[in-house]
């Protein structure tokens, strides 16, 4: 069962195991993340900082098998460095209810639209293309916020930021 994935420059760290997990009360952690999969020095860290309680997988974008997760009993939350991230999922099957933007850098070309999310047109025209399959978007960094909604972050993101 999948309640709930999570963009996230930084995939797993202190606002995902001290404020999500305990919110979604999850029994396992899927980072779809094509860089991480590969590097055994990443992969090590993140396993570290999990609860011992959690199963976590990490494995490139294309390989996680979203239907069987989505289809198990098993409480599960996946995280994806990127917006592409949640658009691919769904293309191979995912059905989402709710993406939820934590961490999303600054970079060229991207404007500020909530506290801790930037994010560039593309990267909006995907969220909106998410949104019009039926999928929720939201941006916060840990659940006590408020979430910005997509339709707030378009209405920032035009403003300038």
């Amino acid at each position: 069962m999948i309640p709930f994935v999570r963009v996230d420059n930084r995939l797993i760290h202190g606002q995902v195991v001290e404020a999500w997990l305990p919110e979604l009360k999850v029994g396992r952690v899927v980072v779809a993340d094509d860089e991480a999969a590969k590097s055994p020095l990443i992969r090590a860290a993140m396993g570290l900082a999990m609860p011992s309680s959690i199963e976590v997988r990490i494995q490139p974008v294309a390989d996680v098998p979203y239907a069987a997760l989505a289809a198990d009993k098993v409480k599960t939350l996946i995280l994806f460095r990127d917006v592409t991230g949640p658009l691919a999922a769904h293309d191979k099957g995912l059905a989402l209810a709710l993406v939820n933007l934590g961490n999303v850098h600054f970079a060229t070309g991207r404007r500020q639209v909530s506290p801790s999310v930037f994010l560039a047109k593309e990267e909006l025209e995907k969220l909106r293309a998410l949104s019009r399959l039926g999928v929720e978007v939201e941006a916060r960094a840990v659940p006590a916020e408020r979430p910005v909604s997509l339709t707030e972050m378009v209405e920032r993101f035009d403003r300038g930021g």
